[in-house]
């Protein structure tokens, strides 16, 4: 329910400025707009001010203006015979219809423009420096990277080429749709190159978080887990497991990889507890089928203190930085779109729908993590209504841009059934991107 009213709350902010931009452009030239929709019908509820409704919808998934004398989703073809009207849209120049219908797309770049610079004046950065990683016995490996060739304990040293800072730069998507794209690795002394493969970025998944890459830390018990091993031995918080099956381990990852590794059903392991040893032999795991210790580990405050670089901005260093942000985020996925529309990225795959954005909002209410989805949503979402199909703004734009350029006006019986084939094909789309959140979820709970 919490990821349901993140995604209603956001798609209601971001359609309602999208058709604020309509409106307020329309009403500018004189155009009269017969109703302001937030949802598709039925109507929940309304109010009219001057010539205008304001309604509340149903069906929260979108939202409409109704300007007289456009044909649009209502396909009103009663009035269209009627003759034109000087209130009306069709009455309008050619360059007035054309900034009307960019308005939505244009309110939602600046919105997200926007969006970005308050979380980087309120928010600023928190990032994990590359060079204390390495230092300290260098990157946890999850399986994704593994997959393609990276292991735990190589030292990253570089992205596609170049030196980089922080960790988080190796999973920024302009990092894996970046063309040719590697990862440098300093391995037993040697630096190898490890190609990013093109469609990398299929994997980056909410759930696939922890599969990536991180810091290493050191096997150090801070809660004993209710049902399991270490509960049933009485570890306490504070005690560090420094062996396991007679091995000695620095890092908590290496304590699960050697467990996982063993097919016994028991396991011996050694602690320091107090300056003192404490061994556990041939101890039996609570569950056979689950081999773990069964414990969370501690916070690695010592390392993030040294390692974390939290970093604050003024508002005046915040308003370029937000943008640059803002139009690297929209950069990055129109080359996302490039690859889909080449094959390289697999439509399927990378497209979510309603289901999987509102799965990225997260189980728990997180403002920063709101606010940023939202943003690249704003985004998104001018980018995908100026893609040239009827019945979108940029289909709209397509047959004005036509109409100054030719200066002949398609006609009214063109624009109806154009905007009826439009209609069809998001139908269409819509459909797809439903049935294939569906199919992902069934998917994901079968693996």
């Amino acid at each position: 329910m919490i990821m349901l009213a993140q995604l209603l709350l956001s798609l209601s902010i971001l359609v309602a400025v999208h058709e604020m931009g309509h409106l307020l452009a329309a009403k500018y030239f004189g155009m009269r707009v017969e109703q302001f929709s937030i949802g598709f019908p039925p109507k929940i509820w309304s109010f009219k001010k001057g010539e205008t409704e304001y309604a509340v919808s149903a069906i929260p998934l979108g939202g409409y203006v109704k300007i007289s004398g456009m044909i649009d989703e209502s396909l009103d073809t009663e009035l269209m015979k009627q003759d034109p009207q000087p209130w009306e849209f069709r009455s309008k120049p050619a360059w007035q219809r054309l900034i009307v219908m960019l308005g939505g797309v244009t309110v939602n770049v600046i919105v997200g423009i926007v969006i970005f610079i308050g979380i980087t004046f309120v928010y600023g950065d928190a990032f994990i420096l590359k060079d204390e990683v390495n230092k300290n016995g260098g990157f946890y490996v999850g399986e994704v990277f593994e997959r393609i060739g990276l292991k735990t304990g190589d030292k990253i040293v570089k992205v596609n080429g170049y030196d980089y800072q922080y960790i988080e730069q190796l999973v920024r998507p302009d990092t894996l749709l970046a063309s040719n794209g590697s990862y440098t690795v300093e391995r037993d002394g040697k630096l190898i190159d490890i190609k990013i493969p093109p469609n990398f970025i299929e994997e980056f998944k909410r759930e696939n978080a922890g599969k990536f890459v991180d810091f290493r830390f050191p096997p150090i018990v801070e809660v004993a887990r209710e049902g399991y091993l270490a509960e049933r031995i009485g570890l306490k918080k504070g005690d560090r497991i420094i062996e396991v099956n007679h091995i000695p381990v620095t890092y908590y990852d290496e304590v699960y990889t050697i467990i996982s590794t063993n097919k016994a059903d028991v396991v011996s392991f050694k602690i320091l507890r107090d300056g003192k040893e404490i061994a556990y032999e041939n101890q039996k795991f609570a569950d056979p089928e689950e081999k773990k210790i069964g414990f969370n580990p501690e916070e690695p405050r010592a390392f993030l203190d040294k390692a974390e670089a939290n970093i604050h901005y003024g508002f005046i260093e915040s308003v370029p930085l937000g943008t640059k942000r803002a139009f690297s985020t929209l950069a990055t996925q129109i080359k996302a779109f490039g690859k889909m529309i080449s094959g390289a990225l697999s439509v399927r795959k990378s497209l979510s729908g309603p289901i999987g954005i509102m799965e990225a909002f997260g189980p728990d209410w997180d403002w920063e993590r709101f606010w940023s989805l939202t943003g690249v949503l704003s985004l998104v979402l001018a980018f995908m209504n100026l893609l040239p199909i009827p019945a979108l703004d940029g289909g709209h734009v397509m047959f004005l841009s036509y109409e100054m350029i030719s200066r002949r006006k398609p006609s009214d019986k063109f624009l109806e059934v154009a905007q009826k084939v439009g209609m069809v094909i998001l139908l269409g789309l819509m459909v797809f991107v439903f049935a294939n959140d569906i199919i992902k979820k069934v998917e994901h709970f079968f693996n």
